[in-house]
């Protein structure tokens, strides 16, 4: 069962990748963006780690403001390096209060130095920027 839920996902998340570059602005724009968002947000729950890792870069992508919470567990509980930093950079480009704490006491408290180094650029910039 996991198996055709995870093979569903990435299917759509294949099918909606590009079309996630049509202006959200449009009025006749064919996506519809909730659709997406919450078939991104179960690829969260993934046990595939491409497929958390495809699903936070579109998130951050698209500012998903419903994703700050998830990505925050993701960043905080998954134990792959990978689908942390990804997790950190949505939070990045999302630029949520939340998310940007987070990614801050990552970087000093993560137990894995390239987390907390990726987390320590993230924060900076976001400091530089404000």
């Amino acid at each position: 069962m996991k198996r055709v839920l995870i093979l569903s996902a990435a299917v759509t998340l294949m099918a909606f990748s590009t079309t996630l570059a049509i202006d959200p602005q449009r009025p006749n724009s064919t996506v519809n963006l909730d659709k997406v968002e919450a078939t991104l947000l179960n690829g969260l729950g993934s046990q595939n780690q491409g497929l958390i890792i495809s699903s936070t870069q579109k998130l951050g992508d698209i500012k998903s403001s419903k994703a700050v919470i998830p990505l925050m567990s993701v960043l905080k509980s998954n134990t792959d390096e990978s689908c942390k930093i990804a997790a950190a950079l949505a939070l990045y480009n999302i630029g949520d209060n939340r998310g940007i704490y987070a990614i801050k006491k990552a970087a000093k408290f993560d137990e894995s130095k390239r987390v907390r180094d990726f987390c320590t650029k993230f924060y900076n910039e976001y400091k530089t920027q404000s």
